[in-house]
């Protein structure tokens, strides 16, 4: 585990808690896939708090330095999947988490805290 990914998904994390993203989760995943270190999996009320989330990560990431590799969705889609390498971080409307249930497919991952990071 690198500091750098721990910092990234710190920065993460603290974006979209500042936009109040709803029931934000950090899955620790290093250990059972090479796709990345961490997932973080968050999701918004309504589709102006998803595009906003969205804004918020995509500005802490840059300020702090991280170039995202790619974004999948855009301010009008009900899941945003953004790439920054060893933190993949998902966005998601409440209704489309429940459906997709990245939870259950990753329970293999650690569901680790903002403060255990």
């Amino acid at each position: 585990m690198s500091d750098t990914s721990v910092k990234m998904a710190k920065t993460a994390y603290d974006a979209l808690d500042e936009k109040l993203g709803e029931d934000i989760r950090i899955l620790r995943i290093d250990e059972i896939s090479v796709i990345a270190d961490y997932l973080i999996i968050a999701n918004g009320d309504n589709p102006n708090q998803i595009r906003a989330m969205l804004e918020q990560v995509e500005e802490r990431m840059t300020e702090a330095g991280f170039a995202s590799k790619r974004i999948e969705g855009n301010k009008n889609s009900t899941w945003i999947l953004m790439d920054y390498g060893d933190v993949i971080v998902h966005i998601f409307s409440r209704d489309d988490r429940l459906f997709y249930d990245l939870e259950r497919i990753w329970q293999d991952g650690e569901d680790i805290s903002r403060e255990n990071l």
